[in-house]
């Protein structure tokens, strides 16, 4: 059975058939991860050793090809059952691409970022970039994303009030009932979480295994969400104290924001916004303290109409100390900060562009305002820099931030070299649909959130639902053919220092819930009624889900919530609290047992990844270095199944034996739910059973 599977894949190529099996295709193998490139993030001037892995005794001759240029490989060492051969390079301050050419005999073969080919090609070839760093502790760290309204209320005293601003046609509401659902049209409706909320679960966070802290935005905002800035300088004082609280509400159904002095008040004086600041300063610090990251959420490419460079509410119109607003007068010194379509309309002028048409979405105008940038890499350096020492960024919709694809990667190299000086250890991680490879050159972005080579994928595979659940196919679940060439070629996109540190999320405040997904149920909140999100859910699948997102290249980052077993059709829905008091321990226990192995191997964090079996929906897949082997094993099948999994190829030899770490199956939710036991390799393979649904992590 092994011979005829190796002999299979060694057919895979036609003119090999013709002759004796000369590659031992399945042993062929590099990557860019430290195990074959070292150092892996090497400056200019470095030495740079690459390696190579065939079979025993297997090939002839092997070249490293780069720069036009072929250079032989050197034997390096055996381990029995492969050699290693290696080449040095000198770093310049270019990217070393590359890729390998193999000879045994009369044949040739070419290897690249997807494997072996029978031709060389310019695409997926292997990269390293020579000066370019990802901190070390953001790669494959613990991450925690927190919707701060939606995460605690640790004070009320800074809640928004009912009627204490119109924003959207409507005034702002103070919701009262912690568990209640979010609205379909909710912008407007608060439940109060803030600074202090956080500060009273760090404990809570720090026995979870969480790492790094990404916030939502924080800066001052009408809104829930606040993707919608009304001032950069400053944490909304709705998040911290508020030691200067007066003014008038709105009366009856007024919607005019010149009455609302109470809002006014608390978001344009100084006292109140220094307070926060001071207080996110705080809570930075107590994070620190535990080992814990912050990284903050920079909306760039639009702000809102509440800003103050706009003004369009006239918010601050007649405070002291601000400029006029682009929106009050044709002299504002932010006017061109903004695009207007009509010159003639001022004052009050509403003719002006907004993101995707909305109004309430100014859009910011770079490519014409030399200041508005120079402002906006005066907030990035800020933010990261003493006394705040955020620890780096999320950036949204990074790649539409200006009117030009040139002037966006002119505008994220020098974002980039700003926020490093202030803050070299600041991470920098981009939203990003599509192909990030421009993005991910060094000289940009570190990394990106990571639908297309892991969110998408992964929901496919185990659910057959599209992210938002707005399309359901059937032919993709657990189809191990589609998900791994979608990750092969997906992965492929990244240098090795950015996939390590990409964000790999289930959920977040974007799409919905992870677990809502797995009742196959197609459409958002306004076709069903609540209680639709969390009908028919399947928890053992999520546990498969949670055990990959732990054992798989990248940042493992949960939506605050997922752990606690909260359901959500895409937003408003996904951003439903986080159920304090009511939380599915069964889930939490089980991301807390996935989270310390995640954090207790660091071939998690750093090894290779290699694809080991795949069938309807079955697959397997190892992560590897020289000092440890990971295999995880998943059968998303409602039957038990019988696998016979080839684990030779990451150096596993006969008689080694592995452990369970990590195991789960329908029906139960905490680790330790099969017999323990061992698991011994024979003829270059192992044999497990796997329960129904189940999943099941083995460490030599």
């Amino acid at each position: 059975m092994h011979e005829k599977n190796d002999q299979k894949a060694v057919r895979s190529i036609n003119y090999i058939m013709q002759m004796r099996p000369v590659f031992n295709i399945p042993a062929l193998f590099s990557d860019e991860t430290e195990n074959y490139v070292t150092p892996m993030e090497p400056d200019p001037g470095e030495e740079v050793k690459i390696f190579f892995r065939t079979a025993h005794n297997n090939v002839d001759e092997i070249w490293l090809c780069c720069r036009e240029e072929r250079k032989p490989m050197e034997y390096d060492r055996s381990d029995g059952i492969f050699d290693y051969y290696r080449v040095c390079l000198q770093a310049d301050a270019e990217p070393i691409e590359y890729y390998f050419e193999i000879r045994s005999g009369r044949f040739t073969c070419y290897y690249n970022k997807l494997g072996m080919s029978e031709h060389p090609t310019d695409e997926f070839r292997f990269c390293v970039c020579p000066g370019f760093h990802t901190p070390d502790w953001a790669k494959g760290a613990v991450m925690y994303q927190i919707l701060m309204d939606r995460f605690c209320n640790g004070d009320p005293s800074n809640d928004v009030l009912d009627r204490e601003y119109a924003y959207i046609e409507g005034q702002s509401a103070r919701v009262t009932d912690w568990f209640k659902r979010p609205a379909s049209m909710g912008v407007r409706e608060f439940y109060g979480g803030d600074i202090e909320g956080v500060l009273a679960k760090l404990d809570y966070l720090q026995d979870l295994g969480i790492e790094v802290l990404y916030f939502n935005p924080l800066f001052v905002s009408p809104s829930n969400h606040k993707y919608d800035i009304q001032d950069y300088d400053y944490i909304d004082p709705h998040f911290g104290p508020l030691p200067l609280d007066e003014g008038e509400l709105l009366q009856g159904q007024d919607l005019d924001n010149t009455h609302a002095s109470r809002y006014i008040t608390r978001v344009t004086r100084k006292e109140n916004l220094e307070a926060a600041n001071a207080l996110f300063a705080h809570m930075v610090e107590e994070c620190h303290k535990r080992g814990i990251r912050v990284i903050l959420d920079g909306v760039f490419n639009h702000c809102g109409s509440f800003n103050k460079w706009m003004d369009r509410e006239r918010i601050y119109e007649f405070q002291e100390g601000y400029a006029k607003g682009a929106y009050i007068s044709a002299d504002s010194p932010y006017r061109s900060f903004f695009r207007f379509e009509d010159t003639n309309a001022w004052p009050y002028n509403p003719r002006y562009e907004g993101w995707w048409g909305h109004n309430t979405l100014p859009k910011l105008n770079y490519e014409d305002s030399p200041v508005l940038e120079e402002y906006i890499l005066q907030i990035a350096r800020k933010w990261v820099s003493p006394p705040y020492n955020a620890d780096g960024w999320r950036l949204d919709v990074a790649a539409d931030l200006g009117y030009s694809l040139k002037y966006n990667h002119a505008f994220w190299t020098k974002f980039r070299n700003a926020v490093k000086e202030a803050n070299p250890e600041a991470v920098i991680l981009a939203e990003h649909y599509g192909d990030p490879h421009d993005w991910l050159n060094g000289k940009e972005w570190d990394s990106v959130m990571n639908y297309d080579a892991f969110m998408e994928p992964l929901t496919w595979f185990f659910t057959g639902m599209e992210k938002h659940s707005d399309h359901r196919d059937d032919g993709l679940l657990g189809n191990a053919d589609f998900f791994m060439n979608a990750m092969h070629y997906n992965m492929a996109r990244f240098m090795a220092p950015s996939l390590q540190a990409s964000m790999n999320e289930l959920s977040n405040h974007d799409h919905s819930r992870f677990l809502t997904r797995t009742n196959g149920k197609v459409g958002r909140m306004d076709h069903f009624n609540y209680d639709a999100a969390c009908d028919g859910v399947r928890p053992e699948v999520m546990r498969e889900a949670i055990v990959m997102q732990m054992t798989w290249p990248g940042a493992p980052t949960l939506y605050y919530g997922d752990e606690a077993g909260v359901c959500g059709f895409t937003d408003p829905d996904n951003r439903r609290t986080y159920p304090w008091g009511r939380e599915d321990q069964r889930m939490l226990s089980f991301y807390k047992e996935a989270i310390r192995i995640h954090r207790t191997h660091p071939v998690l964090k750093s090894g290779s990844l290699i694809f080991l079996l795949g069938d309807y929906n079955v697959l397997s897949y190892a992560r590897f270095s020289e000092q440890e082997k990971i295999v995880v094993l998943f059968n998303n099948n409602a039957e038990e199944r019988y696998i016979d999994v080839r684990v030779w190829t990451t150096g596993l030899a006969d008689g080694d034996r592995l452990v369970p770490i990590l195991q789960t199956q329908a029906g139960e939710a905490s680790p330790g739910t099969w017999p323990a036991e061992e698991y011994c390799v024979s003829e270059g393979y192992m044999k497990i059973r796997m329960p129904e649904m189940s999943a099941l992590v083995l460490c030599r």
